[in-house]
């Protein structure tokens, strides 16, 4: 195979310079496009799923319409389905026809009554006994629910559980052993050097993948999913929305995981029909096979959507240094001659000229999203991938500048609580840019250069996405995002390790995520533990930006109870927040009976043209009001610059080492906020809480003095019938009863499609990309036509199985927001 010629580094520079590419979509002020297509508010587990499962799945019921979407082929063995929090959505390109899928609800948990020798015996396959690691280790999830989240084992023994923990090395079967050669800032580490160094493979391969039950799933999942693969086409360069759109990111990302399998696959078995795969797709993708065209000269890796630069970059990183051995030396400079001329270069003028055309570097303002973090990860990792071999010095200059660069803006992106900037399912992007960025610098160089210590509130964004997913999905306000390609929630793994906390790896250990060729370096084998024990069962996330709270009544059971809300500030989240304080999810009986929209359509006009009080952005229904589950005044929006105020408390439960866990009489959590200033004066307070043991939901309105008409909204995918003050909500087999318990005479409870109002303020004519249906979605609404002064209490009863032998209440104490404290609300 022909490959392009190494040539004039400046001359690809110039006519780089000549091309008059954007970093931004026409009308976007530059704030995070990066749609890349389908998929609404998705279980970013769902759509990583991989060729086989080391659990048995249970039976499973009849799933509900929370949003399935269809993604692009990836893998042969991957899942092309998503499971998403939201109402249905489509793609985000021309063709906007909605997709569904069907399929089958969550089941209840189900496994054996004893601790992990019984998680064992349910391990795919049968394996029994065979499953136990050295370290004694088996799997403690027994199987996989549909909303590919783990389940455990019931009962309330302790015996074979443990807190989490990390085995010293020297009494530890299988552990990683000393690295032999550590590198330094002054002498880099030989190839392989990104996030693998050569002392991991001989490890793996000369006994640590039979050693531990989780690399031996994982390796075998890698491997076939490899094979699957190799007989795919090459990835066709496919653009949505035009190049200044979305441009090829999906391709970037199809290319990036699949030359990882394929890489990984040659290193752990010496087979070089892997490698040949990996130079097949590489080669096409630097525009050298004449039968699939890629892309235009100099530009085919789309520095005007430079995200896909970035990937690409990485994706061509990985190939260099993985297979450094296996290429001949005309191929290196061929792979290197691709990463500097369409990848590199481009960075160079971003990082070390200031090129102002690249918003995503921050200028005078900070970008702390994932844009910053995907991009300077994908420039960095191809620098260091080249490094040595280099002979312009542009890596080593991109290497300084962008370390310097994500130090101001990435490693911002994680507020002084733990939450993401921008929103739950950006956090995956964004985390794992960072995670590749700071873990290829540690393996070339030994240290990170001040990343991480830049902010020290990574340690605990592990445990906001923690309370950030729900009993099905996430609590998935604001944008979604693209397909989630190549982002996992695997940097828990690697801040296990850099912030001494077994319980970030163990948790992300069981999710089907973590089938990944990152896990096999990140993951520490002599970790062990039940990553719940001593886990509080509420969340409380205090920063301005964001302030909202997680509640829920067990982390082991999947049919449990579960309730976020959000408060805080609505601009500055890299235009993906909503118009949304006092929104909220809620899990009960394994279905999400409020939910989220999602992402609206990313090509639509002025989409993320601005936060303004007037934006087109508010003016689509998933983004205005009157799409979140909050109370809606007048029909208006809520104000963009309200400051709102906030309260949490909690009898502060802690699950203990038992798989099987029921709260206390008396356990509740609340959280409330006070609305007022969204509300531009009028005072409306809002307070959810768990009460009767948290077994029910309530949720409280305290308005006063509201001039006009007063919506309360709650989207849903259940059918609902209505019955004055009362509403049945059926989903996936289950039951959920709302009722009004206190509020105004009259007060009654009744549905609305999810379509924006006649009044609203038009839309932008002649724009294909409109406002979305939602199809499958109901809006329960109470409507105070003259608001006036209220309380308006909701109660959510779940419809226990008389076998539970839940007793539930059918009245609560009306006491004000402002006096509601953990106990406030007990019998």
């Amino acid at each position: 195979m022909s490959y392009q010629q190494p040539g004039s580094y400046d001359d690809a520079y110039d006519m780089r310079n000549t091309a008059g590419y954007r970093d931004e979509p026409t009308g976007n002020n530059g704030y995070g496009n990066n749609a890349g297509g389908a998929g609404y508010n998705q279980n970013p587990m769902a759509g990583q799923g991989y060729s086989e499962s080391p659990y048995t799945a249970p039976p499973k019921k009849k799933r509900n319409k929370w949003l399935w979407i269809g993604l692009p082929l990836l893998l042969v063995a991957i899942i092309l389905g998503a499971v998403l929090g939201g109402v249905l959505g489509s793609r985000a390109g021309k063709n906007n026809d909605p997709s569904t899928s069907s399929g089958s609800s969550k089941s209840s948990s189900s496994g054996s009554t004893t601790a992990r020798g019984a998680a064992a015996t349910s391990v795919a396959g049968g394996v029994g006994s065979s499953a136990t690691g050295a370290n004694g280790q088996v799997y403690l999830a027994v199987s996989t629910d549909s909303y590919f989240l783990p389940v455990y084992a019931t009962g309330t023994a302790t015996s074979g559980y443990i807190a989490p923990t990390a085995r010293p090395t020297a009494s530890a079967a299988a552990a990683w052993p000393a690295d032999p050669s550590p590198p330094s800032t002054s002498s880099i580490r030989d190839h392989p050097r990104l996030i693998a160094p050569k002392y991991k493979w001989d490890a793996l391969t000369s006994g640590l993948i039979a050693k531990d039950p989780y690399f031996t799933f994982w390796n075998s999942t890698i491997v076939a999913n490899a094979s699957d693969t190799l007989n795919d086409p090459l990835v066709a360069y496919t653009e949505d929305g035009g190049l200044d759109g979305s441009g090829v990111l999906d391709p970037a990302r199809e290319i990036k995981m699949k030359v990882k399998n394929w890489a990984y696959a040659y290193r752990v078995t010496n087979d070089t029909k892997y490698a040949n795969r990996v130079k097949a797709e590489l080669w096409s993708a630097a525009g050298n096979d004449t039968e699939h065209p890629f892309g235009a000269d100099g530009t085919r890796w789309n520095p005007a959507h430079f995200l896909d630069l970035a990937e690409f970059s990485s994706a061509f990183a990985i190939g260099y240094d993985w297979l450094y051995d296996f290429w001949t030396q005309d191929e290196r400079d061929a792979l290197r001659w691709s990463i500097l001329n369409l990848g590199l270069s481009f960075g160079y003028d971003a990082l070390v000229n200031k090129n102002s055309t690249f918003w995503w570097t921050g200028g005078s303002s900070e970008i702390n999203g994932n844009w910053n973090c995907v991009c300077n990860g994908g420039l960095i990792m191809a620098s260091l991938a080249i490094l040595g071999d280099d002979t312009t010095g542009r890596a080593q200059a991109i290497i300084d500048a962008g370390v310097e660069n994500a130090k101001a803006n990435c490693m911002q992106a994680v507020h002084p609580d733990g939450t993401w900037a921008e929103t739950a399912n950006y956090w995956y992007f964004g985390t794992t840019g960072a995670a590749e960025m700071i873990s290829a610098l540690r393996s070339a160089y030994g240290t990170d250069q001040g990343l991480i210590d830049s902010n020290p509130a990574w340690n605990l964004t592990s445990v906001y996405h923690m309370h950030v997913q729900g009993m099905t999905s996430l609590f998935n306000y604001g944008d979604h995002g693209p397909n989630k390609y190549s982002a996992t929630a695997n940097s828990l793994l690697l801040w296990a390790n850099i912030f001494n906390e077994p319980r970030y790896a163990l948790y992300q250990r069981d999710h089907y995520d973590s089938s990944e060729p990152w896990s096999m370096f990140w993951y520490e084998p002599e970790y062990d533990g039940a990553w719940w024990d001593g886990m509080p069962l509420d969340g409380y996330f205090s920063n301005w930006n964001d302030e909202w709270a997680a509640m829920r009544s067990s982390w082991t059971d999947n049919d449990g109870v579960y309730v976020a809300m959000k408060s805080g500030y609505l601009q500055g989240h890299q235009t993906h927040g909503d118009l949304d304080i006092g929104d909220f999810v809620m899990d009960a009986l394994g279905q999400r009976w409020a939910g989220e929209l999602g992402s609206g359509q990313y090509l639509a006009k002025d989409y993320f043209a601005s936060e303004a009080q007037d934006a087109i952005r508010w003016h689509y229904y998933r983004k205005a009001t009157e799409g979140q589950n909050t109370i809606l005044l007048n029909k208006e929006n809520q104000n963009v610059g309200a400051n709102v105020t906030s309260n949490f408390g909690s009898t502060g439960d802690i699950q203990g080492a038992a798989p099987s866990y029921t709260p206390p009489s008396g356990s509740s959590a609340f959280f409330t906020t006070d609305m007022t200033n969204a509300y531009n004066g009028t005072s409306i307070k809002r307070g959810i809480r768990l009460i009767n043991s948290r077994r029910q939901v309530l949720i409280q309105d305290d308005i006063t003095n509201a001039s006009g008409e007063v919506m309360w909204n709650m989207h849903t995918n259940a059918t609902v019938s209505t019955s004055g003050a009362t509403a049945t909500l059926t989903l996936g087999g289950e039951t959920l009863v709302a009722k009004i318990v206190q509020g105004p005479s009259g007060a009654a409870f009744g549905t609305r499609e999810p379509v924006r109002f006649s009044s609203d303020p038009a839309l932008p004519s002649g724009d294909e990309n409109q406002d979305q249906p939602n199809p499958g979605v109901t809006v329960l609404t109470i409507t105070l036509a003259n608001g006036g002064s209220t309380s308006l209490q909701v109660l959510f009863t779940p419809q226990y199985p008389s076998s539970a032998k839940v007793n539930v209440v059918d009245s609560v104490p009306n006491v004000a927001i402002d006096e509601w404290t953990p106990t406030s609300h007990n019998a």
